[in-house]
């Protein structure tokens, strides 16, 4: 294990809901709440302000709504999330090449190999010109901890939120470790803790004291091993720089049950098709196909076929799926669907049997093309199928008249819209029509107004922000 607290823990900050609250004036400060607003939906992220309320992450939207019921209620924009990790990912990386991302706002960096901190010193300087350039590219807050192993450098992470720096100093981190819950250590989750407290082991402490053969009988093996060496602040996890992709996936969980055979297998057919999607973006293919369904009474049935060899054909991944389904019965009611492809290569091994069909088939949807959330019904010929225009909640609108804002909420053909940017003051409210043709969707602004390009594009910018503000603006 180093002795020099190297290892950089990044954790920004209620990421999803401070970004919408920096994204809204009129939200800054007010408890805000984003994830699933159908009757099934949970809690992807939570503001402090909401979390004062005993909202959390994972928490059913509907007891949510009964803790707080006057917070601000939002439909995620990944886009935008994607948009900004991909900018804090940058700033990582230009600090070593070795960046170990966790989600999208949660990564390991190791200092040391990038030269970035090689003391307790340095590494105190270089997380406190991270936690600033993040603010000053993204214009949100993160939380750094500074240790000499992965777990302690998270442990020091979850101490110094919100918008802080903890550096664990080598030497210490027994006596820090000894009156935490068990369940501090990464692994112990409610079952062990569960189990270890009718032990009479509550405390990283007690865990140390028990002694690595009574752990090994309380939990096995492998655990109990673990365990003990944990709660020694023993951990020597290296920092993985690139975690290989092993499979690629959609679902989607439906606010009704579906009882209807035939849209069951048009979902299937619409979530392949995504799939695909998704699998062409990331420039991979994939040998086994896989289907996921969660039936009315919560029982989840998963069902694989294995293919000759790697596609990314979305007539095969379509056809597979569907024969997948056959052998599913769904008579009762489905709530959730999902189509997956695994065993990744990033080669295709064209299938062309399944290419001739498909070439064959008339009128055949093209997966590059975007389909519509909801399967509509087939229109007699001449005639236009209205589409229902949807607008959820938190979601950017352009007014021709009114310019940018985002939708409060909709219904009874109505939508509710604020108008105000990043850069505003609040902005007032207004309310149309939800086909008012002077309405649209709209892309989201950046969260920090970007800096003109210099009339000299050759000109080196200038500045101590000024390689972070660079790679931030090159479509990371």
């Amino acid at each position: 294990m180093r002795t020099a607290p190297t290892i950089l823990h990044l954790d920004m900050d209620a990421f999803f809901a401070s970004a919408e609250q920096a994204s809204k004036p009129s939200l800054r400060g007010k408890a805000v709440v984003v994830g699933g607003l159908g009757p099934r939906g949970v809690v992807a992220t939570a503001s402090y302000e909401a979390r004062v309320f005993g909202v959390n992450s994972a928490m059913p939207m509907a007891q949510a709504r009964r803790r707080a019921p006057n917070a601000a209620y939002l439909v995620p924009r990944f886009g935008l999330y994607r948009e900004i990790s991909e900018q804090v990912m940058g700033l990582l990386r230009a600090l070593s090449p070795l960046v170990e991302p966790l989600s999208l706002d949660e990564a390991f960096v190791d200092l040391e190999a990038g030269g970035a901190a090689w003391d307790e010193t340095s590494a105190r300087l270089a997380g406190a010109k991270l936690r600033a350039d993040i603010r000053a590219v993204t214009g949100l807050t993160g939380s750094v901890g500074l240790a000499a192993s992965k777990m302690l450098a998270k442990i020091a992470s979850e101490q110094a939120k919100p918008d802080g720096l903890v550096l664990i100093d080598p030497g210490t981190e027994r006596a820090l470790l000894g009156p935490m819950t068990v369940r501090t250590l990464p692994g112990v989750g409610p079952a062990t803790g569960d189990h270890l407290r009718r032990a009479g082991i509550t405390t990283v402490e007690e865990l140390a004291e028990a002694g690595e053969d009574e752990l090994v009988r309380l939990v096995g093996k492998a655990h109990g091993h673990a365990l003990f060496a944990m709660a020694l602040a023993h951990d020597e996890r290296p920092v993985v720089a690139e975690r290989e992709t092993k499979s690629v996936s959609v679902e989607d969980t439906y606010d009704v049950d579906i009882h209807d055979r035939v849209r069951v297998e048009l979902e299937v057919q619409r979530l392949a098709d995504r799939c695909v999607r998704r699998l062409r973006g990331a420039g991979l293919s994939g040998r086994t196909i896989v289907l996921k369904v969660r039936r009315y009474d919560f029982s989840t049935l998963t069902r694989s076929e294995t293919l000759r060899g790697p596609t990314d054909d979305p007539g095969v991944v379509r056809e597979a799926a569907a024969r997948l389904l056959e052998g599913v019965d769904t008579t009762g009611g489905v709530r959730l669907l999902g189509v997956g492809v695994s065993g990744l290569a990033d080669y295709t091994q064209e299938d062309l049997f399944a290419q001739a069909q498909a070439a064959a088939a008339v009128g055949e949807p093209d997966a590059e093309e975007d389909t519509a959330d909801e399967p509509g019904e087939t229109a007699p010929a001449g005639e236009a199928v209205p589409v229902e225009r949807r607008w959820p909640s938190g979601h950017d609108v352009r007014h021709t008249e009114f310019g940018h804002g985002w939708v409060q909420g909709s219904g009874l053909g109505r939508v509710t819209v604020r108008f105000e940017t990043p850069y505003s003051e609040p902005g007032r409210v207004r309310t149309f029509r939800t086909d008012d043709p002077a309405l649209e969707p709209a892309d989201p602004l950046p969260l920090v107004k970007r800096r003109p390009e210099p009339a000299d594009a050759s000109a080196p910018a200038s500045g101590p922000l000024a390689s972070a503000a660079g790679t931030a603006d090159t479509g990371r």
